[in-house]
């Protein structure tokens, strides 16, 4: 049976999996796979698991939505303990990750926490993206934050379709190649 919930220690290798097979395709190399994971999992769902949720297929997690609710903690666990984790790798990548929440610092004061959310491709396209956002913003509209966003690539077409009819606003697109930013009130899910 499938719902939504919150994340438990028992999901850690379900979401790290989720996180580098959330598209049909080839497998990242070793190299992108330990960026991937360094730069846009780990460290949420190891300090910050009270604010993630998972898609649960019969006891197996096959999507989430993980958040840091507060940019200035969240950078600063980073700095310290995830980003030295990529500087053997690959200049490019290593700098990828050091400018990885650029936008995120921008907004901060009006959209304090930040998400990353994936669903492996057999759970596309069945609203289960838009129920684990709605869980998350409803946890922290709780919390009395007032706000979260995210970044996409602007080439993601299907995700930027996703987050406008979530009802995401656009908060700024660097360019026509780069990253795109969206913003949301979480208490937009408000019954």
């Amino acid at each position: 049976m499938l719902s939504i919930r919150k994340y438990e220690d028992k999901d850690y290798k379900d979401v790290q999996y989720v996180c580098l097979h959330c598209e049909d395709g080839p497998e990242d190399p070793p190299d992108l796979q330990e960026f991937v994971l360094h730069t846009f999992c780990d460290y949420y769902i190891d300090n910050e698991p009270q604010n993630c949720f998972v898609l649960d297929d019969d006891g197996k997690a096959v999507g989430y939505v993980i958040c840091a609710e507060n940019y200035d903690n969240y950078k600063k666990n980073f700095d310290e303990k995830y980003l030295p984790l990529n500087a053997h790798l690959d200049e490019g990548l290593y700098n990828w990750a050091k400018n990885s929440t650029v936008l995120q610092e921008k907004y901060k004061d009006e959209y304090p926490a930040h998400l990353h959310i994936d669903l492996t491709p057999p759970y596309h396209h069945k609203g289960f993206g838009t129920q684990l956002i709605k869980a998350l913003c409803k946890h922290l509209c709780e919390k009395g934050i007032p706000g979260v966003m995210l970044t996409v690539g602007s080439k993601n077409e299907n995700g930027v379709k996703f987050y406008k009819k979530c009802g995401f606003t656009l908060l700024e697109q660097k360019d026509s190649e780069g990253e795109i930013a969206f913003g949301i009130k979480t208490n937009s899910f408000e019954d």
